[in-house]
């Protein structure tokens, strides 16, 4: 059961209409990155999980990214309507409303309809995790760009709410997996991995190689030239 209160869960006013940027707002109403996306991939994500706690978190993150979404509708409404009461506003003119309408519409900034290939989910709850904390860090990434060229406080202090709430979700997904002993397992089936596993091969071949925690003992053995190695294996 889903009831609508007609209050948004967070004030949008804007103070300086600007159907340019709504055009850009569109990414996170119709784009990959979405609210929309976000909504339907994680409520879709609940119902692979046997964890009843895992399912109701999913569930109630997917209903507040219909909230989101609704923040996001709203914006877009209020930077697109007052300015189409100015048929010479060239600003307007220029955007995708001029064809579509003022307010919201399921494309992204560029015009491209929204997809159902946008959702990531497949079928593990672990899978579904990793793959929310990526989406998160989209959205994240999109709000902060947004709110570099928001052009009033009034947009700014929404979008500061929806970037926040990108975190919380992010930090959500990263505890759900700590509980799970998953957070930094990088298996999540029954695979058993071969004997390579735990070996990185160097790729690069011009001697500008370079070492980190990512490529070194104690986590990983460093084979500088992987073609001597595959020759010693077939050999062996």
């Amino acid at each position: 059961m889903f009831i609508h209160k007609k209050e948004p869960i967070h004030t949008v006013k804007v103070e300086q209409p600007d159907p340019e940027f709504a055009q850009k707002l569109l990414e996170q109403f119709g784009g990959a990155t979405g609210e929309l996306t976000a909504a339907l991939q994680y409520w879709v994500q609940s119902f692979h999980t046997e964890d009843a706690g895992i399912r109701d978190m999913l569930q109630d993150i997917a209903t507040e990214e219909f909230s989101h979404l609704e923040m996001v509708g709203l914006l877009i409404e209020q930077h697109t309507k007052r300015a189409k009461q100015d048929s010479q506003d060239r600003a307007y003119n220029s955007t995708l409303f001029k064809m579509r309408g003022i307010g919201p519409h399921f494309l992204d900034s560029q015009g491209a309809a929204w997809d159902a290939k946008y959702i990531n989910e497949g079928g593990s709850t672990v899978r579904d995790l990793r793959a929310n904390i990526g989406a998160e860090a989209g959205a994240l990434q999109t709000y902060e760009n947004l709110l570099t060229i928001a052009p009033d406080d009034g947009t700014r202090n929404a979008l500061r709410h929806l970037a926040t709430r990108e975190v919380s979700h992010a930090k959500m997904f990263m505890t759900a997996l700590k509980s799970l002993n998953k957070f930094d397992d990088p298996l999540f089936g029954d695979l058993k991995p071969d004997e390579t596993v735990d070996l990185y091969f160097n790729m690069s071949s011009d001697g500008q190689d370079q070492r980190g925690p990512w490529n070194s003992e104690p986590a990983f053995k460093y084979i500088a030239d992987p073609l001597k190695e595959a020759m010693q294996r077939s050999k062996g």
